[in-house]
């Protein structure tokens, strides 16, 4: 999908078989059918789409849980056939501005994950420690990341 355009929209529950079939490619545990279909009815949650413009098929998605004033990115992933063209950084991107970038926001990661870990830090997250074995298939540690007012001024982030 080199070079290809792609635009970004709200997730929706007719897009969930593409996304279960791009969430079994992309992670060892996949998420279930009905997690997403919970994270989708919550109306304060944002739950987006990259969409390729030439093919109208789903390339990414990302699912961001709102709790009290923390957002919480829970899900965020690219078709491995899609990777390293801009669609997890416009996703993210999205987020902010429709969640406010002045906000806070945390997240996991599997250790083991360094192209996304670098485009997180890239976007002002910043390691907060980790969570030892807290992957149940591997028993691999997260990193835990946040992204506050603070890391987006001194990271060189937009924000």
């Amino acid at each position: 999908m080199t070079n290809q355009t792609f635009k970004i929209r709200p997730l929706s529950y007719s897009d969930l078989p593409q996304v279960i079939a791009i969430e079994r490619r992309a992670f060892p545990t996949p998420w279930s059918l009905a997690m997403f279909v919970l994270e989708l009815s919550k109306p304060s949650g944002i739950c987006l789409a990259g969409v390729a413009a030439d093919t109208r098929r789903i390339a990414g998605y990302l699912i961001c849980a709102r709790y009290d004033q923390v957002w919480h990115l829970m899900n965020v992933a690219v078709d491995p056939a899609s990777r390293r063209c801009g669609i997890g950084r416009a996703l993210l991107e999205e987020m902010f501005e429709r969640a406010g970038r002045d906000r806070q926001f945390t997240l996991e990661v599997r250790t083991s994950n360094v192209p996304a870990i670098a485009l997180y830090e890239q976007l002002g997250f910043r390691s907060a420690g980790t969570r030892p074995r807290y992957y149940r298939d591997t028993g691999e540690d997260a990193v835990i990341m946040w992204r506050t007012a603070d890391t987006t001024s001194t990271s060189g982030a937009a924000g």
